[in-house]
């Protein structure tokens, strides 16, 4: 019985215990945790790979132009002032190189032509080169035709001028040649109004078309400004040209350009413009005034030559090459060269402009405070279109060049075949 009664107790506590656990609250489910991110260990920056490094440009290749000059490149005249012209060029176009051989003629350099020599600058690397005297015209155009891959630029030439007499086609040629005639012009209209004695001389080079057309230049400029300005008969002006064989002296080949000069002197003469490279005329002119005669001095070609006799230099008419040798240096550089013959006048706005004048006309320190505005008036009429290369004229011999009113051709001018009437010198 007691047995009994404990299993009974047993069995009542074990169910009360069922009934308070289902009446406890149930619990609240807990969220989800996310993983832990892994601990990374610190990574090192990975650096750009760097870039490669770039080869350096290659320098661009020089473009080396020549100069065959036929004086020597200091001579304070024509050579001078190409020799200039290309410092100038060196001076303006980027990537150029200047490199030259001076006194090429026959006296300097027997039994070697300017062909042979422009040869020597093609071995230095040449691309383009200048010839740049009128005598040289049988080499140009020999060097020009035997390589046609070089640019050739003949100075003072013709052999390119479709209207000239010597011409050929030749594609690699240009001839240039600044418009001196109204340089020489000047001068004449210069030495017109200095002259106490009416007596003018003209030291002159060698014979040939050029040189006889710009001292018949030099003449008609002395002729109008004696005429209209100083309003003096003609027939009173004594204007006489002396040759002396070449552009320069050479002893034993030339006459001498200092005998020549006091020639001039001796016989009357108290302006001499010269028509050589060089400076006798004015160095004699100095020497004549300083022992009591009143001599000035016309140099030529060269932009300084007064300085070596100031005091006696009237003006200089001279060439400026720079520009237009700039001009056919890029040409050639830039693949757009063109043949062609350019006479060049002077730019009329401002004819000492060094950048865009061809030829100028420089006033000397001896220059008198009253001929200069009577120069200055001169060039205005040329410039405004004065053509003193007109009718009547006749040549020296008498015979008619241009009838009254009649303009020469510039052929007529280029090739002018005798001095004028009025003129005293040979023509031949």
């Amino acid at each position: 019985m007691k047995k009994k009664f404990a299993w009974t107790v047993i069995a009542l506590l074990m169910v009360m215990a069922l009934v308070l656990s289902a009446c406890q609250p149930a619990a609240e489910p807990v969220a989800p945790q996310e993983p832990a991110a892994p601990v990374e260990e610190p990574v090192a920056p990975v650096e750009e790979p760097a870039a490669p490094a770039e080869e350096p440009a290659a320098p661009a290749e020089e473009f080396i132009f020549g100069l065959l000059l036929v004086g020597p490149y200091n001579d304070k005249g024509y050579s001078q002032a190409h020799y200039e012209a290309g410092e100038y060029v060196v001076a303006n176009v980027p990537g150029t190189k200047m490199i030259y051989l001076d006194k090429v003629n026959t006296a300097d350099r027997p039994g070697t032509t300017a062909a042979q020599l422009g040869e020597e600058l093609i071995q230095q690397g040449a691309k383009l080169v200048v010839f740049n005297s009128d005598d040289m015209k049988d080499d140009a155009v020999e060097f020009t035709k035997n390589h046609p891959d070089i640019f050739v630029i003949h100075a003072s030439g013709d052999t390119v001028w479709t209207e000239g007499e010597n011409y050929q086609a030749l594609a690699n040629m240009a001839n240039l040649m600044g418009g001196m005639e109204y340089g020489k012009m000047i001068a004449g209209c210069d030495a017109a109004l200095h002259t106490q004695t009416g007596s003018i001389g003209y030291l002159g080079p060698l014979i040939n078309e050029e040189t006889r057309r710009l001292a018949s230049s030099a003449y008609l400029g002395a002729r109008y400004c004696w005429e209209n300005y100083l309003e003096k008969d003609p027939a009173d002006l004594s204007f006489r040209v002396t040759w002396i064989g070449f552009w320069f002296n050479i002893p034993g080949f030339t006459e001498d350009p200092t005998q020549v000069a006091n020639e001039f002197i001796n016989s009357g003469a108290d302006v001499i413009i010269s028509g050589i490279d060089t400076t006798e005329g004015l160095v004699e002119a100095r020497k004549a005034t300083s022992e009591g005669k009143q001599v000035f001095a016309i140099p030529y070609d060269f932009v300084g030559a007064c300085d070596e006799a100031p005091d006696v230099c009237l003006g200089v008419p001279y060439f400026n090459w720079g520009p237009s040798y700039a001009r056919y240096v890029i040409s050639a550089m830039e693949g757009t060269w063109k043949s062609a013959f350019e006479w060049m006048p002077p730019s009329w706005e401002d004819i000492n402009d060094h950048d865009k004048s061809a030829v100028g006309y420089l006033s000397g320190p001896a220059m008198s405070a009253d001929a200069k505005p009577l120069l200055d008036q001169f060039i205005a009429e040329l410039a405004g279109g004065l053509n003193l290369w007109s009718g009547p004229l006749n040549y020296q011999d008498g015979t008619e060049f241009l009838a009254e009113g009649q303009a020469a051709a510039d052929v007529e001018i280029w090739y002018l075949p005798q001095l004028l009437e009025g003129m005293e010198g040979r023509s031949e």
